[in-house]
């Protein structure tokens, strides 16, 4: 392992600018930018500046990886984080006007989490030099100052400072950052609702902060509260699984490698089992039913601040394939893509006129142990949307989208599968596990279009259902999951 003699930048710039996936982490370990620039996975190599700066980021997470697996070994890693202390102490990194900024990275968010593996890492060994100590103590301070301002903002519950306390916490082992009137319980209870999930409701930002926390608090008793509050969001995680697939509800990615390894930092957490039957998270907006065949999720919540996505009333339907998934974000750096998959248009949502939804929130009308009705009237002027999703003891599951609109309008409802699909007259066959039968004044366009965010090149069907010169439409489905022994004959 080798660590590189240069400062991080952001990593979400490490992105394809033409086909907008990921940049494939290469030579993270060697301490040298790749010679030929990064690749990406349809050929193209990439080096400019912001993408070498993005690669370092990703190159220091790794080494300081590496070395919390080499102290736990019974490694000395006190040279190397010897040079980390040299290397920290020459400067400041050059952030761009937006940015939180760090020190050994652009961001003080990227330097928080870099810095919790780090201090993991220097506790693992039974001593620590005076310039490891004094690495801990300068990371601390850089902790410290980058919640200040965070706090002179108002920006408490954002996600930076439960790694900003993490960070504090684990470097300086001052139980203030935890227990103090900023710390992270604190921050814990002020940034989630009381039924586990935190305010922005992106899964992606909700494990991000109970990874946080989790680290964080490893061996030590916590407050029966803040336990509680921990325990529920891990149980949020839980119902938004459903086999190998966990809905990636508003930002962050729809499947990475990196991701997977984060989440398995939690997979030792407690946490409640999954919930059949209909479960409401009215604060955030979701209703999740489940059934031992599929699960469905319908989003009606608040828009979620910059992590939000113009969904309203959407739904996601998941089972032995993820059907009709949220469909992720692509890394922030590339701007088209991301603000395609915010977008209405990349969610099984309703339009109008195939013009985007307001940041909106919708309502809950009712909801009990197999069905929930939702409704929003603000994603457009003049226009009300009623959802109605109930699920059957014959493990059928019914939709009911209705469109009512003060003239007449071009009504769509959505349908954007992951899986191939085929429609026969009204009939949708889904992968051969999935079929759906629907009926409404309206007809369908099945057309190609972007796959989820981790691969916008993949194609996908997207079907259109269309009611046009309509004032009201009334959109019904009917799911029904294949067994996997028929799906397979």
């Amino acid at each position: 392992m080798m660590i590189p003699s240069e400062r991080g930048g952001w990593w979400h710039a490490y992105v394809c600018p033409t086909h907008g996936v990921e940049l494939d982490h290469v030579d993270l370990l060697t301490g040298h930018f790749p010679a030929e620039g990064a690749p990406c996975r349809y050929g193209c190599r990439l080096d400019t500046p912001a993408v070498r700066g993005a690669w370092t980021v990703l190159a220091h997470q790794a080494c300081a990886a590496d070395l919390l697996r080499m102290a736990r070994g019974g490694e000395d890693i006190t040279p190397q984080l010897e040079e980390y202390a040299s290397l920290y102490a020459t400067g400041g990194a050059d952030p761009e006007p937006w940015m939180l900024g760090g020190v050994l990275f652009q961001q003080a968010l990227t330097e928080a989490i870099w810095a919790v593996t780090i201090a993991r890492a220097a506790w693992a060994m039974p001593t620590r030099s005076t310039a490891v100590a004094g690495l801990l103590d300068a990371l601390a301070s850089a902790a410290g100052r980058a919640r200040g301002k965070l706090l002179a903002e108002g920006k408490f519950t954002s996600n930076y400072v439960a790694w900003l306390d993490a960070a504090g916490y684990l470097c300086s082992r001052d139980p203030e950052w935890l227990e103090g009137e900023h710390g992270l319980y604190e921050h814990l209870l002020a940034a989630t609702y009381d039924d586990g999930w935190q305010w922005e409701a992106s899964t992606y930002y909700h494990s991000f902060v109970l990874r946080a926390a989790v680290l964080a608090t490893e061996g030590l008793s916590v407050p029966a509260k803040v336990a509680e509050r921990m325990h529920s969001m891990a149980g949020v995680l839980t119902n938004l699984r459903f086999g190998p697939h966990l809905a990636a509800l508003h930002d962050g990615p729809y499947s990475r490698v990196p991701y997977d390894a984060e989440l398995a930092e939690l997979a030792e957490f407690p946490a409640p089992p999954a919930r059949l039957g209909v479960t409401v998270y009215e604060h955030a907006g979701y209703a999740v039913l489940r059934s031992a065949e599929l699960l469905a999720i319908v989003d009606f919540g608040p828009h979620g601040g910059s992590h939000g996505h113009r969904d309203k009333l959407a739904l996601y339907l998941y089972g032995q394939d993820a059907w009709q998934p949220d469909p992720g974000q692509v890394p922030y750096g590339h701007q088209g893509w991301r603000r395609y998959y915010a977008s209405t248009a990349a969610h099984p949502a309703f339009r109008i006129d195939d013009s985007e939804q307001a940041e909106c929130s919708g309502r809950l009308v009712s909801a009990d142990s197999k069905s929930v009705v939702v409704a929003c009237d603000t994603a457009y002027p003049g226009v009300t949307a009623r959802r109605q999703v109930t699920l059957h003891n014959d493990g059928q599951l019914t939709d009911e989208l209705v469109v009512e609109c003060n003239e007449p309008y071009k009504i769509t409802a959505q349908l954007r599968p992951a899986v191939p699909v085929s429609v026969r007259g009204t009939t949708s066959y889904w992968d051969k596990s999935l079929v759906g039968s629907h009926v409404g004044p309206a007809e369908f366009l099945l057309r190609p279009g972007p796959g989820p965010a981790d691969d916008p090149q993949r194609v996908a069907d997207q079907v259109d259902w269309s009611a046009y010169d309509a004032t009201s439409a009334t959109f019904r489905s009917t799911y029904r999951a294949i067994p996997e022994v028929q799906a397979c004959s």
